[in-house]
């Protein structure tokens, strides 16, 4: 497969699913016993404020096709109305789920995980009312 000459969309839509298991990871490791906080805690990680602001304080540590590729997904047009975010939130998400799906169908697991948890730890020490400040704007 030539994950090159994927679009940006269907490299988001795998991106997704390979970082919601991440997530889910991450929580369970925090907190092993309690389903609902691992819910309410794995939330945080995936609303599109929490990404938007990981991926924007993430851009300079990117390598350069990294950035390109963001670029491009965030430039992409919508086809669907965002539920939750504002346009240009939901762009920045979708930039972030699609970084995550190149680096995974490149099987670059090594800088696939450093991404991720780079994105983990910017958005863990947010408050998610600054996330949602930051979304907004």
């Amino acid at each position: 497969m030539e994950v090159n000459k994927i679009n940006t969309t269907a490299l988001a839509y795998i991106g997704d699913a390979v970082y919601e298991v991440y997530v889910r990871k991450y929580v369970l490791e925090k907190d092993s016993v309690n389903v609902n906080k691992q819910n309410k805690l794995a939330i945080k990680f995936v609303r599109a404020e929490g990404q938007a602001l990981a991926i924007k304080k993430m851009m300079e540590s990117l390598t350069e096709s990294e950035q390109n590729l963001v670029k491009r997904a965030r430039n992409k047009k919508i086809t669907s109305k965002p539920q939750n975010a504002d346009p240009a939130t939901y762009k920045l998400a979708t930039a972030v789920e699609a970084l995550v799906g190149f680096l995974y169908l490149s099987e670059n697991v090594e800088r696939l995980e450093e991404v991720i948890d780079q994105a983990m730890i910017l958005i863990d020490k947010a408050e998610i009312s600054d996330v949602r400040k930051k979304g907004k704007k």
